[in-house]
């Protein structure tokens, strides 16, 4: 059985789907941060059969749960202090995406103006699909389904 220690403050990332850990590592920006990254793959689960554990030991704070939402909203956020968990975060598809992915239309005006944000709005929460808030281009890209 293996066995990773316990975090003393730190937020852990449950019910990934197996095998896309290192895809949230990335895409948080886990590697940029000065504190303790802990990646458990292919763990038994009752719930998805397998699953991805992260476990990163550094304040909530520098998690940015729009980013984790959009990935897969079906992600556990069991936020630890004092080495017990304090909170249990469901997450959400967020309603506003900045920054994380591009607009792939030529034709907007994000392709032209390089500094301006990339913005992408829900607009169909049921079926999960973002466009692009300058020209309403659809996200065509992949999450992590």
């Amino acid at each position: 059985m293996l066995n990773v220690g316990a975090l003393n403050e730190g937020f852990v990332l449950d019910h990934i789907k197996a095998g896309k850990a290192m895809t949230i590592y990335h895409d948080l920006h886990l590697d940029k941060l000065d504190c303790t990254v802990a990646m458990i793959m292919n763990a038994r689960s009752n719930k998805l059969g397998k699953k991805d554990i992260i476990k990163v030991e550094c304040p909530i704070d520098q998690l940015d749960l729009d980013i984790v939402g959009f990935i897969d909203h079906n992600i556990t956020v069991n936020i630890i202090k004092d080495s017990k968990i304090v909170e249990k975060q469901e997450l959400k598809l967020p309603k506003k995406i900045v920054n994380v992915m591009r607009c792939k239309n030529p034709r907007c005006i994000t392709s032209i103006e390089q500094g301006l944000d990339q913005v992408f709005l829900l607009s169909d929460p049921e079926k999960e699909v973002y466009r692009c808030k300058y020209c309403e281009e659809k996200y065509r890209g992949h999450r992590n389904k």
